[in-house]
């Protein structure tokens, strides 16, 4: 699985000659079953071996995040070199802490998905992390995509009007504003995080 992300990431995917510019793996309800293990622990190897960041998905309401790091430490990952995706459905800061304290981003990444955690709980919950100064560790994103057909596109449309690309400008950079977020934390946010993220290339030694 290792040589597999590692071709992927030298010479292309599938042939294709387009290289991948960052891992991704999950952590969902059922925790760390042993075939997420291994795909942890790949992904953990591959990172070191290329030195490309890692960003995951995880059910935030169960800190499925802190068993992530867990593993990646073990591995010897840089936790600073590590975005903890979906961290964004929790509002409850101390596991937020929690997450940074060693380093590693977090992602506040589903922005238009009200399903999951409404609106103004986001926001305020970005707002609550910009005021502890925490602003240098979070990145932002809706998770939206341009396809997706495991719903039919009116329902989509019904229940989350929202997901989109345009949303964190239209709608989520005013609201944190209003709560005092400033224009130096937002670019933060939005700019300087990510490019540190991807600047940060090389194999470990």
């Amino acid at each position: 699985m290792v040589d597999m992300f590692v071709r992927d990431i030298e010479e292309g995917i599938a042939d294709t000659g387009i290289k991948a510019g960052i891992l991704k793996c999950a952590t969902d309800e059922p925790g760390v079953t042993p075939g997420v293990e291994r795909v942890l622990r790949a992904v953990a190897q591959t990172h070191k071996r290329t030195g490309v960041p890692i960003s995951t998905h995880t059910h935030a309401g169960l800190r499925r995040g802190l068993e992530q790091q867990k593993i990646f430490e073990e591995e010897g990952v840089d936790l600073s070199r590590v975005i903890i995706g979906h961290s964004g459905d929790s509002t409850d800061i101390g596991y937020l802490e929690e997450l940074i304290a060693p380093g590693s981003y977090i992602g506040m990444d589903r922005f238009g998905i009200d399903a999951y955690l409404p609106f103004e709980d986001r926001v305020n919950t970005v707002a609550q992390m910009c005021e502890r100064g925490h602003a240098d560790k979070m990145v932002l994103s809706h998770d939206a995509n341009c396809y997706f057909d495991a719903l039919p596109e009116e329902m989509v449309e019904q229940i989350m009007p929202n997901w989109n690309y345009l949303h964190i400008h239209n709608d989520v950079i005013p609201a944190l504003k209003e709560r005092g977020v400033t224009d130096e934390q937002l670019h933060t946010m939005l700019v300087d995080n990510p490019r540190r993220i991807f600047e940060r290339q090389g194999a470990y030694e």
